[in-house]
């Protein structure tokens, strides 16, 4: 199970829908990547949404869009300059929000404190969590080293 499937994604774009309207504001998505500790410059967002409001649809594209795409088939392959260093960079910005003592690894329970934050726990996910990382964790420590959450990433999103 990867700590962002579809589910999560809707309950996270319904939290974000206040107003229930039915779409997300660039404003909202601000708030909430400021929230797990990700600044981005408004202007920036907005290039990269290319709109200033997302329905459902639009939101998880716009999720999906941010992973990379493709595989070793013959599927459509997105290169930009860069994209390497891009994605690293990326995923070590995500992997310090999960990694909150900073201590080069994730525990069960700072991925349990890291779901809360972004509206996607409940105690349903109490066992889910150790099984969330025991599918990755190569080295059966129970925890998640950096290279580890990068290999469950890229494995999760690809399409």
């Amino acid at each position: 199970m990867s700590p962002l499937n579809t589910i999560h994604l809707h309950r996270i774009f319904d939290y974000l829908d206040k107003n229930g309207n039915g779409f997300v504001s660039v404003d909202d998505l601000m708030l909430l990547l400021e929230r797990i500790g990700i600044n981005v410059k408004r202007v920036e967002l907005e290039q990269l949404v290319g709109k200033t409001t997302l329905d459902s649809i639009d939101f998880l594209f716009f999720y999906q869009s941010l992973m990379i795409k493709g595989n070793n088939n013959d599927d459509i392959v997105y290169k930009v300059e860069g994209e390497d260093e891009i994605l690293e960079r990326d995923l070590r910005e995500a992997f310090r929000v999960f990694d909150l003592n900073e201590d080069g690894f994730i525990s069960c329970e700072e991925l349990q404190i890291a779901l809360s934050k972004l509206g996607l726990w409940d105690e349903r996910c109490g066992q889910d969590c150790k099984h969330m990382i025991g599918v990755y964790d190569s080295n059966s420590d129970g925890l998640l080293d950096f290279d580890e959450f990068k290999d469950m990433m890229l494995l999760t999103f690809q399409t």
